[in-house]
């Protein structure tokens, strides 16, 4: 067994998985334990990329119908997709895209975030819940919120929003896919600056093993190091191996707009070090959405498909089984008495 898969995580004082938690992970992963996950759950940032000028003139219909056109080009090669309910969720089950036998994570938060550009707080969407998604037959729930550790009381307002998602998500025997993204908390930073990069690192691998704690079951994480002002792979690759080191749960790649060939790299160098897969969005099919509609399906069948099969691959190769991390459930004939 490779080197990181002795790290931390498989201790004995680990409670263990229930049935329905088991399940939802394993239909959105492959036999072998691993995500390979299409994001097209994007709200205003999808929209942003259609139509730069005028983002909100794009109606609910257009949003539907082109992330039935992803579902439809890349839904079969995924294990999972990570969807939301206004404008895919429900629309894709009825049109029947989205396969049997692919799972589904169910997107929890609002859009926007409430308080100043140094305190974000996430909202969790009227009249969406936890117990609907599961009702529609959701694999997961993904809830994103904008995470700082050392932010004091937002910190802790956060916290408490995490946490009673985690508990509902307990309460429906539902896994819940948490991805916290760093954000600059110092006034007049930007998180693409140099100085914000020289952050990056501690406050994903602190974020980690704070959130970790609290009891998701899978973290989405952000690649530690901003490789745009770091460009040495061994960096990376220390940096991806403390925070495997940090991370009490399976933990999965995102993408977070980066371009796809960095992507790829970052998808390698996380698997090496004990990442459950990857969970990918504007990387894989945001040249797509700004190609001309004639040209779309020709771009599905020379770009979009050999990239999704070339993360996948990777990841299969390398990753980490999530169930490495997890102890599965001590189940005999009487289980059900006490469900």
């Amino acid at each position: 067994m490779d080197e990181h898969h002795l790290r931390s995580g498989e201790g004995p004082d680990r409670s263990p998985l229930t049935p329905g938690k088991v399940r939802g992970l394993a239909t959105a992963s492959t036999s072998g334990g691993i995500f390979t996950i299409l994001a097209i759950d994007h709200r205003d940032s999808m929209r942003v990329v259609l139509d730069p000028e005028d983002p909100f003139g794009i109606p609910a219909s257009e949003l539907t119908r082109t992330k039935l056109e992803l579902l439809d080009a890349l839904g079969s090669e995924a294990t999972a997709v990570m969807l939301e309910p206004e404008f895919s969720a429900a629309q894709a089950i009825a049109a029947r895209a989205l396969p049997g036998n692919v799972g589904f994570l169910a997107a929890v938060e609002a859009q926007g975030y409430l308080g100043d550009p140094t305190s974000r707080q996430t909202s969790l969407m009227d009249g969406w819940s936890v117990e609907k998604a599961k009702r529609l037959g959701a694999s997961g729930i993904k809830l994103l919120v904008l995470y700082r550790p050392d932010g004091a009381e937002i910190t802790e307002i956060q916290d408490r929003t995490i946490t009673s998602v985690i508990a509902e998500c307990a309460r429906y025997d539902i896994p819940l896919f948490l991805e916290p993204v760093a954000y600059a908390i110092e006034p007049g930073l930007s998180t693409d600056s140099a100085e914000f990069a020289t952050k990056r690192r501690e406050i994903v691998i602190e974020t980690v093993r704070r959130l970790g704690a609290l009891g998701p079951d899978v973290l989405k994480v952000q690649f530690p190091v901003d490789t745009r002002y770091e460009p040495d792979r061994i960096a990376w690759a220390d940096a991806c191996a403390e925070l495997d080191d940090a991370s009490p749960v399976p933990w999965a790649l995102l993408s977070g707009g980066d371009p796809y060939e960095l992507f790829r790299e970052q998808v390698r160098v996380a698997s090496e070090a004990g990442a459950s897969g990857f969970m990918v969005g504007r990387a894989l099919w945001g040249e797509y959405l700004t190609a001309p509609v004639e040209a779309r399906q020709e771009m599905v069948e020379s770009t979009l498909r050999p990239r999704f099969a070339e993360l996948s691959a990777i990841a299969r190769e390398h990753g980490r089984d999530w169930g490495e991390r997890h102890t599965m459930p001590d189940v005999d004939e009487s289980w059900y008495l006490s469900y």
